[in-house]
């Protein structure tokens, strides 16, 4: 039975960032992932996609991603920056492995896949968010006889065109996929506040610094305050804001067979309905732990508290500040692989 030191599930920018720092250590280690090719969520999104980071801040550690044609890296750019990632590293990558359960007997973790057993002495979960979208519970949803459908499954414009379309979220995957549809369609925007627009020189290298120094309590002479939450203003927003598409609306209180039933009693006929919501954990592989707690498991740092061996990584705060973003999660990549050299040092017949 072959014993790794470390298992890592999940080939997105979190599980390789994690690969990187293994590269040079003396440690068995293996990446399974479930995709057939590198790409991890990001090959699930939509085709116009934008990064709302320069490229510098669109990189994983150790190689900058190469220069391009736009500022703002494109869906297909950061696609094969980690296809030439993986293969200038050469990873120890299993793919098209779906780990279906996870155990944990005899001080060793047994990883149920499709593809047989794996077994490893310490175990890193990086499976990010995508496979697990948020969509809030609304009155008679089921009763809506239009086309409903989550970020994650958005591709392109086909079946939209010549449409009504309600757009629900007030993140940066709204106002993107809003400043596309409203080019076909007819739309209107849905969020729970007013949403906030950054100013045109703020963007994602902005939030990872302010979020870098208010979790190391650095002062900063940074004089806007920003969130993960904001809208960055790419050429499309941009270009939406200039059109006058971002007239947003509070949220409505049930659907009907046609569309949607307002706060104030209203019907209002929609062809679509775009949930742009958002994503929690994807921890479904642990759940026989046991150790998940309103779909978060408790950490000091990526390491689990309820169970020796276990580190996540990528999946927000609660797993390392801007953990979940491309540039941040190689800060808590690092510290995890220091974390398990350690803990590999410490087992009885050692490492």
């Amino acid at each position: 039975m072959k014993i790794y030191d470390t298992v890592i599930i999940g080939g997105g920018q979190a599980g390789l960032s994690v690969a990187y720092y293994f590269r040079r250590k003396d440690i068995d280690y293996i990446l399974l992932d479930d995709q057939e090719k590198a790409g991890g969520a990001w090959l699930k999104t939509w085709d116009s996609l934008k990064l709302f980071s320069p490229r510098k801040y669109s990189s994983l550690s150790g190689w900058q991603m190469p220069p391009g044609s736009f500022e703002y890296p494109t869906k297909n750019e950061f696609l094969e920056y980690l296809q030439a990632y993986e293969k200038r590293y050469d990873f120890p990558i299993q793919r098209k492995i779906k780990v279906q359960e996870v155990f944990k007997e005899n001080k060793l973790f047994k990883l149920v896949t499709n593809k047989g057993e794996v077994f490893g002495k310490t175990l890193v979960s990086a499976t990010g968010t995508a496979k697990n979208p948020f969509i809030p519970e609304y009155p008679k949803m089921d009763e809506f006889e239009g086309l409903q459908f989550h970020s994650k499954d958005y591709k392109n414009l086909d079946n939209l065109h010549q449409k009504k379309v309600l757009i629900v979220g007030g993140g940066n995957s709204g106002a993107q996929i809003l400043a596309e549809v409203s080019k076909v369609a007819t739309t209107k925007w849905v969020t729970l506040e007013a949403p906030h627009f950054l100013p045109e020189h703020i963007d994602g290298r902005y939030l990872f610094n302010q979020a870098n120094n208010q979790y190391f309590n650095k002062e900063t002479d940074q004089q806007e305050k920003v969130s993960l939450s904001d809208i960055v203003q790419i050429a499309t927003v941009k270009e939406a804001k200039a059109r006058e598409v971002y007239k947003d609306v509070r949220p409505f209180k049930s659907f009907y067979k046609n569309g949607v039933v307002w706060e104030s009693g209203e019907k209002e006929k929609f062809d679509a309905v775009i949930w742009c919501t958002g994503f929690k954990a994807n921890l479904a592989h642990l759940r026989s732990l046991d150790i998940i707690k309103d779909n978060k498991i408790e950490t000091k740092g990526t390491d689990a508290k309820e169970i020796d061996g276990l580190w996540l990584v990528g999946y927000g705060n609660w797993t390392g500040f801007a953990s979940a973003t491309i540039y941040g999660v190689g800060k808590t990549a690092k510290t995890t692989v220091s974390e398990i050299i350690d803990y590999l040092k410490e087992l009885p017949d050692g490492n």
